[in-house]
């Protein structure tokens, strides 16, 4: 049960990382609406959060963090090494958790929780980012967004 558990955390990351890679290029920095926060900086968000609550329930796991919750990475290739870099971080964390049958530090009744609560709070904001860019004038079609997205979760491996 738990290497399914972690698949399903690996292929939700698996599902951001595509959609950065989705993203057209001059969209980063499209907002839905001013005082929103850009789709870069939604990126920069879900990396921070997920370091943020490692840091602050499996200590052991952390790692560097940036200084700004909402800060905007440009280069595309760092922003997928950051997310694969708290990905991993929340991955750990939550597997030696459980392994040691050991609960998180500040939240979470049991380790578990954590993973759907950041694939929940990562599937929020996916939709915000599909829906800025649609706001644009520039929406991702179910043609396009399938194989990235929804064939990851169902598609046996």
């Amino acid at each position: 049960m738990l290497e399914a558990l972690l698949d399903s955390w690996d292929r939700n990351n698996r599902i951001l990382v595509n959609l950065l890679g989705a993203v057209p290029e001059d969209a980063m920095d499209l907002r839905p609406m001013e005082g929103s926060p850009s789709i870069a900086e939604l990126f920069g968000h879900i990396h921070y959060v997920r370091l943020v609550f490692v840091q602050e329930d499996a200590p052991e796991f952390a790692r560097p963090m940036q200084k700004e919750e909402w800060a905007a990475e440009r280069d595309r290739a760092r922003l997928v090494q950051m997310l694969n870099d708290s990905a991993a971080a929340v991955r750990y964390a939550v597997k030696a958790r459980l392994e040691s049958s050991r609960a998180f530090d500040l939240h979470y009744d049991h380790p578990v929780l954590m993973l759907q609560h950041m694939i929940w709070h990562e599937g929020y904001h996916h939709g915000q980012i599909k829906l800025t860019l649609k706001l644009a004038g520039q929406p991702m079609s179910n043609k396009v967004a399938g194989p990235l997205t929804w064939r990851v979760w169902m598609d046996k491996t």
